[in-house]
């Protein structure tokens, strides 16, 4: 019997390529029962993008993104990059306070990124006063800051580590500021998996996209070494603490404390007119 095929969309960067590790290997590592991953992988923005059209079956998305297609998808309880008292870091060519941002221009990943909700939380919404936003490439934001193309830029992935080589300046740690805030973690990114499978083949893929994450927890040198060829200006060990920060037991279940900072991200997104309010959020356990 052949396999079914299913596409897997995720970002070429160090922490989703330590998650699914077992998977892209050919053949897998782990037991796929009968299903056959092909990875799409591209910039997260972008998978945001084709989420909202419902293009790929499973597909990392940002949070932000979820209230736009919750009719289409519903979250998996494994996956998650959650900030645990770090995160999206707002960083500037000389020291500024959170208020000299105001009214400047600021450099983003992309307007559906969980960065970008928690950077207008953190601000106020978008208005051209609060502060004014130019969507850059994730990975040439600290460059453009450098150069003084922006007045600050918002870096999410392995830029939050690398940042300092530049000479640039911490203004906020956005994960620090959310639990200082709330006493949660930030949660920034998921796995959505598409509705119209069908409630049983929605579980059987979560159980595997589960036991990939497990696989690497548990072969985490070798799993970090594939991680390598997708990591910017990261030696192995800052590699290692990259995928530290965002692979871990908050990706093999959100737990209830999870469920709860996601629930109320929203909630605080939806009262600011950021994001459409959602009644319930479905979880999908495998």
């Amino acid at each position: 019997m052949q396999p079914t095929s299913i596409r897997l969309g995720h970002s070429p960067d160090p922490d989703d390529a330590f998650m699914f590790y077992a998977l892209a290997q050919d053949p897998p590592l782990i037991a796929t029962h009968g299903w056959r991953f092909e990875h799409v992988l591209q910039d997260i923005q972008t998978l945001n993008q084709r989420a909202m059209k419902g293009e790929l079956e499973i597909t990392a998305i940002s949070i932000h993104a979820f209230p736009y297609v919750a009719d289409k998808y519903a979250l998996t309880h494994c996956g998650s990059s959650m900030g645990d008292g770090y995160g999206p870091m707002i960083v500037t060519r000389k020291p500024m306070s959170i208020d000299d941002l105001r009214g400047k221009t600021i450099a983003v990943p992309g307007k559906l990124t969980t960065a970008f909700l928690t950077l207008q939380l953190l601000l106020g919404k978008e208005d051209g006063k609060n502060f004014v936003s130019k969507v850059i490439m994730f990975d040439e934001i600290p460059a453009a800051v450098a150069r003084g193309d922006v007045d600050a830029g918002l870096l999410i992935h392995e830029g939050q580590l690398t940042f300092k080589q530049l000479g640039l300046h911490l203004v906020v740690d956005l994960g620090v500021w959310w639990q200082a805030q709330t006493g949660l973690p930030l949660p920034l990114g998921g796995n959505v998996i598409r509705r119209d499978l069908g409630e049983r083949a929605m579980n059987d893929v979560t159980g595997v996209l589960r036991e990939s994450i497990r696989y690497s927890l548990e072969h985490r040198a070798k799993a970090v070494d594939y991680s390598l060829k997708f990591g910017r200006d990261l030696d192995r060990a800052l590699a290692d603490k990259f995928v530290g920060m965002y692979v871990n037991d908050w990706t093999l279940d959100y737990g209830e404390k999870g469920r709860r900072a996601i629930e109320l991200l929203l909630k605080r997104g939806a009262e600011a007119g950021i994001v459409p309010a959602i009644e319930k959020i479905e979880f999908v356990t495998g």
